[in-house]
């Protein structure tokens, strides 16, 4: 009787030591792990990493140049030489394509990143500390909300794209990276707010859970908190929100792209391939 019931009880110590063996998984890989079930997610993801990978080794293998001119291959149509066909300079389309879409999607990764980071300050410091922070932020949010995004960019593109240009160009840097910063800055300034408005939400919600009372109980700060107990928790929607948020940027630079306001001539992207497709419609 008794080595019967010593056997269940060595069992149930066995259960316990091996659970205890088991290395505990982070917030970190909890958020990995809620992402994997968001189906759309997922998807975006799979597709702006083939964008990613199809841009950068896409130049490696197809080898022609985006910056030669030959008139007498000019305007010809798609063939085994050119799959894409070529420009009225005689350059190659899918080449440009190519080396254009380096520059769109680098475009939409960083304006994202730097939207994402943006949006996640505000929409964390808002819902942590509440009150007349909490207001102000909010009205601010709903100030740009109320902006109409595509002429709110033309306006400041067109205002500031030649003194920042000018600004670069004195410190050495060519005026390809003065479009660039002003462009990317002016995408993340214009989408910030939805996902200040999602981590707020998460905030409100979390910040009364018992996990959040324990760490105010062990005299935990209000930055760790922030930092290490509340925010990847919330992770998973932020993620979820920037791989769907990249390809909007990346259509956002095509449309300024493709209106004139863009990258210049020389440098190849989505948009500039568009506007000067637009001649032979």
């Amino acid at each position: 009787m008794a080595q019967a019931t010593a056997q269940p009880l060595n069992l149930r110590t066995d259960a316990l030591e091996a659970g205890f063996a088991r290395k505990p998984r982070s917030l970190w890989s909890n958020a990995w792990r809620q992402f994997q079930h968001h189906r759309l997610a997922m998807a975006g993801m799979f597709v702006i990493f083939g964008l990613i990978l199809g841009t950068v080794l896409g130049p490696v293998i197809y080898t022609k140049r985006i910056d030669g001119i030959d008139f007498g291959a000019a305007a010809l149509s798609p063939s085994l030489e050119h799959p894409f066909g070529t420009n009225d300079l005689g350059q190659d389309l899918l080449a440009r394509a190519l080396w254009g879409g380096r520059i769109s999607i680098s475009v939409g990764i960083t304006s994202v990143f730097v939207s994402i980071i943006l949006g996640t300050s505000i929409g964390a410091i808002a819902g942590y500390f509440g009150g007349t922070l909490d207001s102000s932020l909010m009205r601010i949010t709903d100030l740009f909300l109320s902006l109409p995004q595509l002429p709110f960019l033309l306006m400041v593109i067109y205002l500031f794209r030649d003194s920042v240009r000018q600004i670069l160009t004195r410190m050495g840097q060519g005026p390809e990276l003065g479009v660039f910063v002003l462009i990317v800055s002016v995408i993340a300034l214009t989408t910030w707010m939805p996902v200040a408005r999602l981590v707020r939400a998460s905030f409100l919600s979390l910040k009364q859970k018992e996990f959040v009372e324990a760490a105010h109980a062990v005299g935990v700060r209000a930055p760790g908190i922030i930092l290490r107990h509340i925010l990847p928790n919330v992770l998973s929607p932020v993620i979820v929100a920037a791989t769907i948020g990249v390809g909007g940027a990346i259509i956002t630079e095509s449309a300024l792209s493709f209106l004139g306001l863009g990258f210049p001539p020389d440098t190849p992207s989505w948009g500039r391939l568009l506007l000067d497709a637009l001649n032979f419609l």
